[in-house]
């Protein structure tokens, strides 16, 4: 079985071996299967396009760190199987439970969800959706990491999609898309570094009202996928000594934010586009785009408090560089997820 898997890894996998994967909780042994598995998943479940999925395959090609996590240090919490069970159904019915067919008409597709104001809008108003869990977007699978900024937006960009500016997943997080906040005025004429400080900094002073206010409203351990533990050789951020340990997406069914984002709060962190002028934004359809920024806390969060965290919170410039840079920061516990425009 191993042997066809690789000879497979760029092309799809047998539906057969994808369900009894799916079904099961079992894991490939390398890198090329597991990834060669979520494909066959990503077309399966989610409805991806054979066009779509050469291009994505071609940029995990382009990737070999890119995908679930080190197979020879990862060791996930959970399996979908015991996800499945602890939420109550097998894996294929816990899936086909997350689908929401009133965010389907809205967004066009599955596993998204509209962003809007609720105090003044209602879902059908929504110009923009997020993905509801976190890269492949597929609930009970685990999410991708070790993956640049560049190749994330260049990742949504193959599905029709788009990476999502600070503001937009702050909106999800919190409950509310508010307009774009981007102080530009404050900013022209800075240098990287400096005007994202700057930002960073006007952004939290505005918003320090509400930096107890999570996903879920009130912190409370436990209720996300933030049990899960570091890697006892992971002293530095290696692929070699650090393992994804992620949780199956939706893993925690309450775990969402009021506007129906999943593991917004743990599991991976995530990229997002912080503009630094308005044609950076990729709201307003840019592909120049900006400068990174982490969003979310992650996977040990219940143990480790590695930073400050909330909805609206912005992070400090950590390993920061242009989104499209093709050195730009990657990681063991870093992912992503996508937005897309209603048409």
């Amino acid at each position: 079985m191993g042997q066809v898997l690789v000879r497979l890894g760029k092309a799809t996998l047998g539906v057969a071996f994808a369900a009894v994967v799916a079904a099961t909780g079992a894991s490939a042994q390398t890198m090329a299967e597991n990834n060669a598995v979520m494909f066959q998943q990503m077309q399966d479940i989610r409805g991806v396009s054979a066009d779509q999925m050469r291009q994505i395959q071609a940029i995990f090609g382009a990737a070999p760190w890119m995908g679930q996590g080190n197979p020879a240090v990862t060791r996930h919490p959970m399996t979908p199987a015991e996800a499945a069970a602890r939420i109550g159904g097998s894996v294929k019915q816990v899936q086909q439970n997350y689908r929401n067919p009133e965010f389907e008409r809205i967004c066009g597709e599955p596993f998204m969800a509209p962003l809007y104001d609720p105090k003044t809008q209602s879902p059908q108003d929504a110009k923009v959706c997020i993905d509801m869990f976190e890269y492949p977007d597929i609930p009970l699978v685990y999410p991708v990491t070790w993956v640049r900024a560049k190749e994330a937006a260049e990742l949504c960009a193959a599905e029709g999609k788009r990476i999502g500016d600070a503001h937009e997943w702050e909106g999800a997080a919190a409950g509310q898309l508010l307009p774009p906040d981007y102080p530009f005025d404050k900013i022209r004429g800075m240098g990287m570094s400096p005007a994202v400080n700057t930002m960073r900094a006007w952004h939290n002073n505005h918003y320090a009202s509400t930096k107890d206010v999570y996903s879920i409203g009130k912190w409370r351990s436990g209720v996300c996928a933030t049990g899960s533990s570091k890697t006892a050789s992971c002293n530095g951020g290696s692929f070699t000594g650090c393992g994804s340990n992620t949780y199956p997406a939706g893993s925690f069914p309450d775990c969402h934010s009021p506007l129906g984002a999943y593991d917004i709060d743990g599991n991976a962190a995530e990229h997002m586009n912080l503009p630094l002028a308005e044609d950076q934004m990729a709201s307003r359809g840019s592909t120049k785009l900006g400068v990174t920024e982490m969003k979310g806390s992650w996977f040990i969060w219940d143990t480790i408090r590695a930073h400050p965290n909330w909805a609206r919170w912005r992070a400090p410039f950590w390993h920061g560089s242009r989104v499209m840079d093709p050195h730009s920061h990657h990681n063991y516990h870093l992912g992503f997820r996508c937005f897309r425009d209603v048409k």
